[in-house]
C-alpha cells in the first residue's frame, strides 16, 4: 500500500490517500474548513500540514488544539508517533500558568484544550506569535463565547497563523458554519461525502438500526401523572397570557424564562423589585421545567434515574427550599409519583434490552469493541453495573465519565480516563458505557458496535456519537428508541435535520467551486512566501 514520503512524517505511518493530498495541499496554502465523515482521517490531514509547517517554518511552533484532555493526549501521541518532531508539548489546566509558560520553547508541537489558550491569551501569558499553525478540532464548537472564538479573534488581530479547522458535523444552519467561518478566519472550504469518488473506496459503511422499545404499564402510569404536573404550572403561565395553548414544550419555557429574566434585571437597573406576578411566573415555569425532565426520565431513562431526580430535589438539611422546590414537591401528582416509586421495583426494558445488545455482540465476536452512549451519568452507572454483574467473562465493561464528581457520583481523573481507553484499545475492556465525554474524536478503530441508550437532540452529537464505529471496518449502531415517548421525535429530527446538513454542504461547496469566497476574506500574513518554497505547496 502507497505511504505518505514526507523528510518530516515517520516512514511508513500515513497511508497516501489522494482525497487527504489534495485538501492537506489547500490547507497549506490557505485558511481551511474541512468538513469530513467521521474516519475518513481529518488527522491524517493534519499531521501532513503539521508536517509541512514544521518542515518551512523551522524556527515556528505548531498549536493544535482539541476540546477535551483525552483528545488532546490522543493528538499528541498521533504526533509523537508520526512525525519527526520534539516531543509533543501537552498543555491543559491540570498545569499551573508559570509551569505552562515555562514549557513553551519554540520550534515544538503544543497539544492544548482550549480553555487553556483562552485563558492565557486573556491574562497575556501566552502570544500566538511564535505559531505558524493553529489546528482547531472539533472546529464546529467555534460559536457562541466558547474559547475558540476569543482565540480565533487572537488570531485575526494579531500574527494570522495558517487555519486548519476540522469537524464531522459543522451543523444544519448556514448562520452557523459562516460563525466558524468568521470566527476563524477561514478562506477555503473543503467537503467531502462518502459518495465522492475520491472518498468511497476508503468508506468503512456503518449500519443503523433503531429498535422500538414497548413501555411497561407502570412507567406510563407515572408519566400520566407527571404530564398532569406539567400541566397544572402551564395553567399558571396561561393566566399571566405568557404561554400559548398545548402542551408546554421546553423550547417554550426556556424562551420564557430568558423574557422573565431580562425583566429581573431591568428592574434591578433601575432600582426597582420585580413585580410579584414576575416572581410567581419564574417559579411555575421552574416547576414546570422540573416535571418535563421528571417525564423524560421515566420515559426514556427508568425508574432508577427518576427516583434519582427526585431525590435531589430534596432540600439540605441546612437549608430552606426554594420557590420552586416547595412547589414541585408539593404538587399532589408529584407525591403519587413518589407514593408509587417506593413500592415499584421494575426497572426500565431499555436496560435489559441493551445488555443483551452489548452480550450478544461480544458472544458473536469476542474481539470486538463496544460503546453504550447514555445521557445521563446515572443511566452509566446501571447500565456498567448490570454488565458487571453479569460476570461473563466475555463481557469486561467499564463507566467511561467526565472529571467532574457530582454530589455521590466521583468523576474520572485524566488519567483514569487515559487509563480506561489503553485497556480498551488493548482489549483488556471491550465494553465502555459512556456519556458525552466519548463523543467527540477518541480515535478507538477496532469499535464494532455503538448503542446509543437513547436518541439524542443534537444531530452534531448525534453524527459524533455514530462516528465512533465505522473507522477501520464495516460498524453497526443500534438507538434504542421508547416507545410513544420523546425518544420518536427526536430520533426523527436527528435524521431530518443531518439530511438538511448534507444538503447545505452540498450547496456551500458549489458556491465555493464557482468562486464564492467565505466571508469575511482575511489577508495572512505568516504564509505569505509558502509559495516560494520549490517544489512544494
Amino acid at each position: 500500500m502507497d505511504r505518505v514520503e514526507h523528510p518530516r512524517i515517520r516512514p511508513g505511518v500515513l497511508e497516501n490517500r489522494l482525497y487527504q493530498e489534495r485538501i492537506a495541499e489547500t490547507a497549506n496554502r490557505h485558511n481551511t474548513l474541512v468538513v469530513l465523515p467521521t474516519g475518513l482521517g481529518k488527522t491524517a490531514i493534519a499531521l501532513r500540514v503539521i508536517a509541512e509547517h514544521l518542515l518551512v517554518y523551522p524556527t515556528r511552533s505548531v498549536l493544535v488544539l482539541a476540546p477535551t484532555r483525552p483528545l488532546v493526549v490522543q493528538h499528541a501521541r498521533s504526533v509523537a508517533e508520526s512525525l519527526f518532531a520534539p516531543a509533543p508539548v501537552v498543555l491543559t489546566g491540570t498545569l499551573a500558568p508559570d509551569r505552562r509558560l515555562a514549557l513553551l520553547a519554540p520550534p515544538q508541537v503544543v497539544v492544548a484544550t482550549p480553555q487553556v489558550i483562552a485563558n492565557d491569551l486573556r491574562d497575556a501569558a501566552i502570544s500566538l506569535d511564535p505559531f505558524s499553525l493553529v489546528v482547531f478540532d472539533e472546529a464546529h464548537r467555534a460559536v457562541g463565547d466558547y474559547p475558540y472564538v476569543a482565540i480565533g479573534r487572537a488570531n485575526r488581530d494579531g500574527p494570522r497563523a495558517r487555519v486548519l479547522a476540522m469537524t464531522a458535523s459543522p451543523g444544519a444552519r448556514k448562520d452557523r458554519i459562516e460563525e466558524v467561518w468568521s470566527n476563524l478566519g477561514i478562506e477555503r472550504f473543503e467537503y467531502r461525502s462518502a459518495d465522492d469518488d475520491d472518498v468511497r473506496p476508503y468508506f468503512h459503511g456503518i449500519g443503523v438500526e433503531s429498535e422500538t422499545v414497548p413501555v411497561p404499564p407502570e412507567v406510563r402510569h407515572l408519566a400520566i401523572l407527571l404530564r398532569a404536573a406539567v400541566r397544572r404550572q402551564a395553567e399558571v403561565l396561561r393566566r399571566f397570557n405568557l404561554l400559548p395553548g398545548g402542551e408546554a414544550s421546553r423550547r417554550d419555557l426556556l424562551a420564557l424564562s430568558q423574557r422573565l429574566q431580562r425583566e429581573v434585571q431591568a428592574a434591578r437597573h433601575r432600582g426597582e423589585n420585580a413585580a410579584n406576578g414576575v416572581w410567581a411566573a419564574l417559579t411555575a415555569e421552574a416547576v414546570a421545567m422540573k416535571g418535563l425532565h421528571a417525564l423524560e426520565l421515566i420515559e426514556t431513562q427508568g425508574v432508577g434515574a427518576l427516583r434519582e431526580f427526585l431525590d435531589k430535589q430534596q432540600p439540605r438539611a441546612d437549608a430552606r427550599p426554594t420557590p420552586a422546590q416547595r412547589t414541585f414537591l408539593g404538587d399532589p401528582d408529584v407525591q403519587k409519583v413518589e407514593e408509587a416509586l417506593r413500592s415499584l421495583t421494575l426497572e426500565h426494558p431499555k436496560v435489559a434490552r441493551a445488555v443483551a445488545i452489548v452480550t450478544e455482540e461480544l458472544h458473536r465476536a469476542p474481539n470486538s469493541r463496544v460503546i453504550v452512549f447514555a445521557q445521563y451519568r446515572d443511566t452509566a452507572s446501571l447500565l456498567s453495573e448490570q454488565l458487571a454483574q453479569l460476570a461473563d467473562p466475555l463481557v469486561r465493561p467499564a463507566r467511561f465519565v467526565g472529571q467532574a464528581s457530582r454530589r455521590r457520583d466521583e468523576g474520572l481523573t485524566q488519567k483514569a480516563q487515559i487509563a480506561l481507553l489503553d485497556d480498551f484499545r488493548a482489549g483488556r475492556l471491550n465494553c465502555l458505557v459512556a456519556t458525552s465525554v466519548a463523543e467527540e474524536g477518541l480515535d478507538i478503530p477496532s469499535t464494532d458496535l455503538v448503542l446509543f441508550y437513547e436518541p439524542v437532540p443534537s444531530m452534531i452529537r448525534t453524527i459524533q456519537r455514530r462516528g465512533r464505529t465505522g473507522r477501520a471496518r464495516a460498524g453497526r449502531v443500534v438507538v434504542l428508541v421508547a416507545e410513544g415517548t420523546r425518544d420518536v421525535s427526536l430520533e426523527r429530527s436527528a435524521r431530518s435535520k443531518e439530511r438538511r446538513m448534507h444538503d447545505l454542504l452540498e450547496e456551500i461547496q458549489a458556491e465555493m467551486d464557482r468562486g464564492r469566497p467565505p466571508p469575511p476574506p482575511p489577508t495572512h500574513r505568516v504564509q505569505s512566501v509558502l509559495d516560494e518554497f520549490g517544489g512544494r505547496p
